[in-house]
């Protein structure tokens, strides 16, 4: 007599999806103004991915935001659509109304005039939309020859937190030693004139007034 077999019982295998939610709010609002920067300068996929070196099919996905673009990515964006990487995240952070960095986890940022061995942590950015403020962590490991004098709109406030430099504000130079700070308008040529003691690590905070398009 032949037993009968018996019945595997239906698949009850959990879902990844189960008690998961990951949100992509942030990779929406990153593709939505990828697009439309893109847009603005009347570019196609393939033009825009071809300036940023990526692939239209990578370029299709961060602006449908279905993936999470590295910051290097970001970077590469940024110049092609000659924006800055900040624009980027305006959509997602006018829904949000404060921003935490993880500790050396800062946004890295290639300023215009910077040179090897300098380095720009974006460490937030504020949310309002008339009053613009930018904290960097910046960190100098090699001294230069010749060094830029940055002039931009705005308030700068920087606090030395390591190292020695002379600071150049201007016709004036200053001394700075941890602890020393130094506030100024930012439209005055300003930047490190000498490099005493590496590695020079201050924070810069720039304030200015955010223009509306």
């Amino acid at each position: 007599m032949k037993k009968a077999k018996k019945k595997s019982p239906p698949s009850s295998k959990p879902t990844l999806k189960q008690g998961i939610k990951k949100s992509n709010e942030l990779e929406q609002a990153i593709g939505s103004q990828v697009r439309v920067f893109r847009n603005q300068l009347k570019l196609t996929v393939a033009e825009a991915a071809e300036a940023a070196e990526l692939s239209p099919g990578m370029l299709s996905k961060i602006e449908n935001g279905n993936i999470s673009p590295s910051l290097a990515t970001l970077n590469s964006l940024s110049q092609a659509l000659n924006v800055p990487v900040t624009a980027f995240f305006r959509k997602y952070e006018e829904q949000r109304d404060c921003a935490y960095v993880p500790a050396n986890q800062g946004l890295i940022i290639e300023r215009q005039g910077s040179r090897a061995g300098h380095q720009y942590q974006l460490l937030g950015h504020t949310m309002g939309k008339k009053l613009s403020v930018e904290p960097y962590l910046i960190t100098i490991n090699e001294k230069t020859d010749v060094f830029p004098l940055f002039q931009h709109d705005g308030v700068e406030f920087i606090y030395l937190l390591k190292g020695k430099v002379v600071y150049r504000y201007t016709d004036q130079t200053f001394t700075l030693s941890p602890g020393d700070s130094l506030c100024f308008d930012s439209d005055g040529p300003h930047g490190p004139e000498e490099l005493i003691k590496l590695p020079v690590v201050l924070i810069s905070v720039i304030v200015s007034s955010r223009l509306e398009g």
